[in-house]
């Protein structure tokens, strides 16, 4: 299984962005998919992930601005990003928690993107 991420970019403060990752594979069944990021010089913070329901649940920073959401039919996770902020600069990776057969899972790490929010 590889989880491709993609959609980062430069982006002006206040702008908006579109983040994609689409699982590819054996998939059995795709259990939860989020999104961390990592800033220089700091550890990896998840931002947002969705379940099965599906519920959500975003970093208290993101909240109200960042929207996650999931197409199953095309395993893939979206992170819509309005009213970005410079402290939103950073590598975002996509994550998800993925059976490959009714009595495996595993969990998976997308190559990171980069998101620079700058004017």
């Amino acid at each position: 299984v590889q989880l491709q991420a993609s959609g980062g970019g430069l982006v002006q403060p206040g702008g908006s962005l579109r983040l994609s990752c689409t699982a590819s594979g054996y998939i059995f069944r795709i259990n939860s998919m989020a999104w961390y990021r990592q800033a220089p010089g700091s550890q990896r913070e998840l931002v947002a992930k969705i379940i099965e329901g599906p519920r959500t649940h975003y970093a208290d920073s993101v909240q109200g601005r960042f929207t996650i959401s999931r197409d199953n039919a095309k395993n893939a996770v979206y992170l819509q990003m309005n009213t970005v902020r410079p402290e939103d600069t950073a590598v975002y990776y996509c994550y998800g928690k993925i059976q490959v057969s009714p009595n495996y899972e595993y969990e998976y790490w997308g190559q990171g993107t980069q998101v620079t929010v700058s004017s």
